[in-house]
């Protein structure tokens, strides 16, 4: 008997070698054992290679199973089918059977052997008839069986039979005279297209019965089913306690619980109450099945847990799997042994998880997870890579992750990395630096500094990117990784899609001692993008204004740059919360701080205020009279201003800002542009069209392509301070003169399974003169020239509606009619997926 390594079914097999791969809560090893004691076969001889002890260690000498077992244990390599066999020939003395460890079978042996010697046959295939032969050697015959033509695994076009050879072969001891010694070889590749050149008789026996090669995760559970349903239970110990339905010794079942037959439950099983177990369903030994669960034809090894309610389709579950409660484990997805499936995880159909991972509760996993420990929906989010700090951003996560980046550039390449002044981001671009030195990346390390001046020094350093790593601005408990192109521009998502291919897969090239990378510090960063900002600034307007200013940089690293560079104009700048030792604000805090910078800019009479916030690229202002302006306001007031300096220029919005902007730019015969809901479109469509005199908005910051593609809210401070003294106006006057238009959103769950249904329906349910299909679905009203937008969130499962109007009666109920719509839609699709 030859054992194998299990190349197709590895999120079975990476602990444990394939023969022993469960059917039926038995190895398949020993339903051949059983077959071959069946047919009076008893001295059997296991030739091993991947994980020998395995098989070893449960067969023993076989006694236990009627037969008696000798081991032989390929130690350097394997040698092929033929090969190992070969291996022990001084074993073999008279006419000998091979049947592959890998096949499930009832054939009758005793018939094949008794044809083999009616023949004289020097050797014997044993032949199946199959209706795809596509995957096998395929045989054809004489009338008296003879073997004419024998091709192994053809092409669609090179087909010319159904009879196919199934791995079990009858030979008499001098046909290995043919074999090298200690060399790789295969029966249906080198022996037996030998035996036909020199004419040495071999025949075909076409057997009765089922048949089943179990190479890949399909025939896997074919053969599963297969064998329940033909009433094939070998194990002792299982009981048909009613037909069709076998039960192990010791199973408690709840008299609740419903079973169809044909099923198979283990020994020491507990069923809970209201359980619904399908025909097909197979459940090994030790499991215990929560409250509830619905088990529709899954194949569950021994000792796993599911918990209550879980629904298991078609699926495979591997030995000491955890599934808690409610999660899904869908047609088809396999779970390798001792993983753990958390509260309401989703594992999509056909996935494949290996040994020992983690499924985070709530997950949907909709790809094979392979390497690392837990499974996260994406490793890119809408602006970089972002996780909880030293608990899903760790140093081993950032090492991997920055071998992957260096691995999609060319070995030699120069990268930036960058960071805020908290520990936690040294301690991660330290890791990232490792990962990238590894793979033959060098590095310029530009430190602790603010987001802005790591973006603007990446064209001027001409490398080839550059990494930042940072506080999540929206949650302090988290890091932002993001990763910029050679002009500063966070990466498109095809640049992105490589980096995951290579983390997922661990496809790391790794460089030779003498081209590790190297780090060089990088001092005179601050230098370089101070030059572009005096550049890019009217110095004398902003010397001799009179503006008085008040900054609260909330104890980010822009508090160590942007006084610097004021300075050099002589502004009048009242700095509050400058410290970089203070911990990381939280989104409350900063409400705190903003409203004590109104109480300031009014004690002061200042011109304004300002808070600067994620690390130098947002702002939130202050007006002279101590009121915020943020978000549709602000943008809003920052087209104004710019446009009044700069008409007839191009300004960047995203999908979703207020049509306010349209009209401003109206007003300045310029033109807007609109873009996608994410940063890395709006840097794009700036860098795309040279007239661009502003981007962003008041939720993402603010872009001046002419200084460096990315936000940066220290320009946009110091670009409004000249504005204000050229243009002789105050930060509430400009407010008031901007365009009264009603502008609502609202967010609405919605399932991941459930975005691209609700698109498809706003798609289809509007006329398409009325539809923009920038970014989700924008439905416009023509009598108001207003519209409605129906925008999936990238990151969470949600779904947002924005609504915009002068008319603010038409948005309130127009907000309220798409909401009820959408969740309405959201409840049914879901419900006719579940």
């Amino acid at each position: 008997m030859a054992g194998g390594s299990g190349t197709r079914l590895r999120p079975l097999t990476c602990d444990s070698p394939k023969p022993m791969v469960s059917i039926l809560n038995r190895p398949i090893a020993e339903h051949i054992i059983h077959l071959l004691r069946q047919n009076d076969i008893t001295e059997i001889i296991a030739t091993l290679h991947y994980l020998p002890d395995a098989l070893r260690d449960y067969f023993q000498d076989g006694s236990e199973f009627g037969v008696k077992m000798i081991y032989a244990v390929e130690e350097d390599q394997p040698l092929g089918t033929a090969g190992c066999v070969k291996n022990i020939e001084e074993l073999l003395r008279e006419t000998f059977l091979v049947i592959s460890g890998d096949s499930v079978t009832d054939f009758d042996l005793r018939q094949a052997i008794e044809f083999h010697r009616s023949r004289a046959s020097k050797a014997t295939i044993v032949l199946a008839r199959v209706p795809n032969p596509l995957e096998f050697g395929v045989v054809i015959t004489n009338e008296a069986g003879q073997i004419q033509r024998f091709l192994e695994k053809p092409s669609t076009s090179e087909v010319f039979s159904d009879t196919v050879n199934t791995g079990i072969y009858i030979l008499e001891p001098e046909v290995l005279d043919y074999l090298p010694t200690e060399q790789s070889s295969d029966f249906s590749q080198d022996l037996f297209p030998m035996l036909l050149d020199k004419q040495v008789p071999i025949y075909g026996y076409v057997a009765d019965g089922y048949w089943c090669d179990v190479g890949n995760l399909e025939t896997y559970r074919a053969a599963q089913y297969d064998t329940l349903a033909n009433h094939r239970p070998i194990a002792a110990g299982y009981t048909e306690r009613s037909p069709g339905i076998w039960i192990g010794a010791e199973t408690v079942i709840d008299p609740s619980a419903k079973i169809e037959s044909p099923a198979l439950i283990g020994s020491q099983c507990r069923i809970g109450p209201r359980v619904v177990i399908e025909g097909g369903t197979i459940i090994g030994d030790h499991v215990t099945i929560g409250a509830d669960a619905d088990l529709k034809r899954p194949i569950i090894w021994n000792g796993c847990i599911v918990g209550d309610e879980a629904h298991l389709r078609g699926c495979v579950v591997a030995r000491g799997v955890q599934v808690d409660r409610r999660a899904h484990v869908l047609e088809g997805a396999v779970v390798g042994p001792l993983c753990s499936i958390g509260e309401e995880a989703r594992i999509s159909p056909y996935v494949r998880v290996w040994p020992n991972k983690n499924i985070e509760a709530g997950a949907i996993l909709n790809s094979n997870l392979i390497w690392g420990y837990t499974a996260h929906r994406n490793l890119f989010g809408q602006r970089g890579v972002a996780g909880l700090a030293n608990v899903e951003i760790i140093p081993e996560f950032a090492v991997k992750l920055g071998a992957a980046f260096g691995s999609t550039l060319k070995p030699g390449a120069q990268v930036t990395v960058s960071r805020d002044q908290r520990p936690v981001s040294r301690m991660v671009s330290r890791s990232i630096m490792s990962g990238l030195m590894s793979v033959g990346i060098h590095i310029q390390d530009l430190e602790s500094t603010a987001i802005p001046v790591a973006r603007s020094v990446v064209p001027v350093l001409d490398v080839a990117g550059g990494i930042h790593i940072r506080v999540d601005p929206r949650r302090s408990n988290r890091i932002l990784i993001e990763f910029f192109d050679e002009k500063g521009i966070n990466l498109s998502k095809t640049a992105e899609k490589k980096i995951e291919g290579a983390f997922f897969k661990e496809d790391f090239r790794r460089a030779a001692m003498a081209e590790i990378g190297n780090i060089v510090e990088v001092n005179q960063a601050i230098e370089i993008y101070s030059r572009g900002f005096a550049k890019e600034i009217n110095a004398e307007a902003v010397e001799h204004s009179s503006t008085k200013v008040v900054i609260d940089y909330a104890y980010a690293v822009s508090g160590a740059v942007l006084p610097q560079l004021l300075a050099k104009f002589g502004c009048d700048a009242v700095v509050l919360n400058a410290s970089l030792t203070q911990k990381a604000p939280t989104s409350q805090d900063r409400e705190t701080l903003l409203n004590q910078l109104g109480h300031v800019v009014e004690a002061l009479r200042a011109n304004f205020g300002v808070q600067v916030a994620a690390n130098g690229e947002l702002l939130v202002l202050v007006d002279e009279a101590g009121d915020t302006i943020r978000g549709e306001t602000l943008t809003a007031l920052m087209v104004d201003v710019m446009l009044s300096a700069h008409p007839r220029s191009h300004v960047v919005v995203p999908v979703h800002a207020s049509s306010a902007v349209e009209t401003i730019a109206y007003r300045h015969d310029s033109h807007v542009i609109r873009t996608k809901d994410n940063p890395t479109a709006l840097m794009e469509a700036c860098y795309q069209h040279p007239n661009t005199i502003l981007g962003g908005s008041g939720e993402m910051g603010f872009i001046f392509p002419q200084l460096h593609p990315g936000f940066d809210a220290m320009f946009c401070i110091a670009k409004l301070i000249e504005m204000l003294q050229l243009q002789e106006r105050s930060l509430g006057e400009i407010r008031a003169n901007c365009p009264r238009i009603a502008h609502r959103t609202y967010k609405v769950r919605c399932p991941w399974k459930v975005k691209g249904a609700l698109m498809r329906h706003m798609v289809e349910t509007h006329a398409n003169d009325r539809i923009e299909l920038i970014d989700g679905v924008k439905i416009f009203n023509a009598q108001h020239d207003s519209w409605v937008l129906i925008l999936p969130d990238a990151s969470e499962p949600l779904i947002h509606i924005y609504a915009n109007s002068e008319n603010r009666s038409w948005v309130d109920e127009t907000l309220r009619e798409y909401k009820a719509h959408v969740q309405n839609f959201v409840a049914q699709e879901a419900g006719r997926i579940d």
